[in-house]
């Protein structure tokens, strides 16, 4: 399967999983602080039964072992009529790459698809492009310039953002994200049957930790809210500009391991 635009599908926001703030809390004892200060996040919107996938699949492993990019894989399902049901496939995932392509004022729906810094986006297998699409937001007003780190202490993540040194910049909305590493799946119908595909980053659970105003602040964040599906070892925050339905540049994000 080529890029193709999705010009037909329609995807709904489950609510449960994305709404209500957490409670804010002050950081206790830090255990294991995360990595500080990505100059990117790369979000990867793949499918199993995208035949033009598998390549990006494995462009975004190779931008996971950068330590300044956090490389997301985020399943969409408005392929799965072409013969092979995505198994790790979320409708909130299909809705927010149409919202980015609504805030983009585009069509550009498609599979692989790559969103750098939520503003540009590129062929998800085309690695130059990701990397001066990376260049070139980086440079923009705002873009990943806020400070945002997590700590483990116990059974809570503690999350703080900073406070902003950018006048334009005071508003985003604080997501935290659960992880699993690496999924290889068996694919044995589709355009990828007979394949084993792994699958890096994979978004298994989205959160919303609160709502930033330009100040530094800090949220704790039981560690029993991301982990309820089976494999998830990692964690990324991350501070977006715009909401939900409207979604705008990367302001700040950290990624932290869960075992």
């Amino acid at each position: 399967m080529t890029a193709l635009m999705a010009s037909n599908f329609v995807s709904r926001w489950s609510g449960a999983l994305w709404s209500g703030a957490l409670g804010i809390c002050a950081i206790v004892a830090v255990i294991r602080p995360a990595e500080a200060d990505p100059r990117a996040v790369v979000e990867l919107f793949t499918s199993q039964g995208c035949s033009s996938c598998p390549p990006a699949d494995k462009v975004i492993g190779d931008l996971a072992k950068d330590p300044s990019i956090i490389a997301l894989s985020m399943p969409i399902d408005y392929w799965d009529y072409l013969g092979w049901k995505d198994t790790l496939a979320d409708s909130r995932f299909s809705a927010r790459q149409r919202a980015y392509s609504r805030m983009r004022g585009d069509r550009e729906i498609y599979t692989p698809q790559v969103v750098v810094n939520g503003a540009a986006h590129v062929i998800g297998s085309d690695r130059p492009g990701i990397e001066n699409a990376i260049d070139k937001t980086d440079t923009s007003t705002g873009v990943m310039s806020v400070p945002v780190t997590m700590s483990i202490a116990g059974k809570q993540i503690n999350v703080s953002v900073a406070a902003s040194t950018e006048p334009a910049v005071s508003h985003g909305e604080v997501w935290i994200c659960s992880i699993m590493k690496s999924v290889p799946i068996e694919i044995s119908r589709g355009e990828n049957r007979g394949q084993q595909i792994t699958y890096h980053n994979v978004v298994r659970n989205l959160l919303k930790v609160g709502d930033w105003n330009g100040r530094q602040e800090t949220w704790t964040v039981p560690i029993e809210n991301l982990t309820s599906r089976e494999g998830v070892d990692g964690a990324v925050v991350y501070v977006q500009d715009g909401s939900r339905e409207k979604p705008g540049p990367m302001l700040g994000a950290a990624y932290t391991s869960l075992h």
